[in-house]
């Protein structure tokens, strides 16, 4: 079982050291025969930043395959959904023992997202170096 997840794409701009390549992420039902009249089927376009010292040998509208590792995707994961969502509960909980109001501990709950997402925006560069995508070569 390979331990990276990849999608194939392309390269829209090359800039500074980032390439940036457009991929289209479908829904496993997406390729189903039915998909058009089902609205399950669904596919987004989205746009990776690839850092690299070297982008000789790529050019804009290459066809490339974007990879990450696994531990790329739930470390990913886990600041952007995990972290959180234990933040909120735990918040929650404990605003609950301290006021016995349900609609103040649901506000504290929520204000206490803003503090985390703000550290996750000021720390955003040492993230990008730790989760990053890389290119097949």
């Amino acid at each position: 079982m390979s331990n990276k997840i990849s999608h194939s794409g392309v390269i829209q701009s090359i800039k500074d050291g980032c390439i940036k390549v457009q991929i289209v992420q479908t829904s496993a039902c997406a390729a189903c025969k039915v998909a058009s009249s089902c609205n399950a089927a669904e596919s987004k376009v989205k746009i990776v930043d690839v850092l690299r010292n070297d982008t000789k040998g790529f050019e804009v509208g290459q066809q490339v395959v974007v990879w990450a590792s696994k531990d790329v995707a739930n470390q990913a994961l886990l600041l952007g959904f995990g972290v959180p969502f234990l933040l909120l509960v735990c918040v929650l909980m404990i605003a609950l023992k301290l006021t016995d109001s349900e609609g103040v501990s649901a506000l504290a709950a929520i204000a206490s997202l803003v503090p985390y997402y703000v550290a996750l925006w000021l720390m955003r560069d040492r993230i990008q170096q730790r989760i990053s995508f890389n290119l097949e070569d």
